[in-house]
């Protein structure tokens, strides 16, 4: 039984639909990643598996359970937590507090503390400014906030929303290495990302979306050699 299996979602936005019958899996351990363009309906599927665009219908099942219906607070603390694109940090909080609210959920102090060292071990720059108010971070610091703050309500599965998006190469490289290293700890990941040639190097599988459907399904070294996958993801 894997994970997370999503099977045929249909998502709406009032009378828009914006999912058209999305089905993915995700097997405990892996990092997953799904392409697309803007608008193909990435965003809209992790809002769906995390509770705040609920699928009209179609079933998703978290760890056996179905949670198609469940409020978001409670998918969290099932075990899902999500890194939302465009960072969403409070930005006149400090760093630290920031964290310490991805734990809201949590009654486990004493595990709270050492998961707040692990993050902070994961991104040093945030032990450095963990009093600096997060809306004086760089975007490079933001996203690593961000990250953090979801590692900080302990999932099982962590949903990353474009973490490369508006950042330097050389920051994109370093926020990659730590994706991998956070999935080597243990953390499963589904991963949405414009940035094909990173995505593809982290996950072991991929699918990819088109207006709202999952036109491609594959291991992500096939879909790097797919040619259509290259011309419309890889620069090719």
């Amino acid at each position: 039984m894997a994970l997370l299996e999503v099977q045929d979602i249909h998502t709406f936005y009032g009378n828009i639909e914006a999912l058209k019958g999305v089905s993915l899996d995700v097997e405990e351990g892996e990092v997953v990643t799904m392409l697309g363009s803007n608008g193909a309906g990435k965003s809209t599927t992790l809002r769906s598996i995390s509770g705040l665009t609920p699928p009209r219908s179609g079933s998703i099942r978290f760890a056996g359970r179905e949670i198609g219906e469940t409020p978001p607070q409670d998918i969290v603390q099932l075990g899902i937590s999500q890194s939302p694109e465009g960072r969403r940090c409070f930005p006149r909080m400090s760093v630290q507090e920031n964290l310490e609210l991805g734990a809201f959920l949590r009654r486990d102090d004493g595990a709270i503390k050492s998961d707040l060292e692990r993050v902070y071990t994961l991104f040093p720059r945030l032990q450095e400014r963990d009093k600096q108010k997060a809306g004086t971070l760089s975007g490079g610091e933001q996203q690593m906030l961000a990250i953090g703050r979801a590692l900080m309500a302990a999932p099982k599965l962590l949903l990353l929303d474009e973490p490369s998006m508006g950042l330097a190469p050389i920051l994109v490289e370093r926020i990659y290495e730590t994706i991998a290293e956070i999935n080597k700890q243990g953390t499963t990941i589904l991963l949405v990302e414009q940035n094909a040639n990173y995505a593809l190097d982290v996950s072991s599988r991929g699918y990819v979306l088109e207006t709202g459907s999952v036109a491609l399904a594959d291991r992500s070294d096939a879909l790097r050699e797919n040619p259509e996958v290259q011309k419309a993801y890889l620069g090719a």
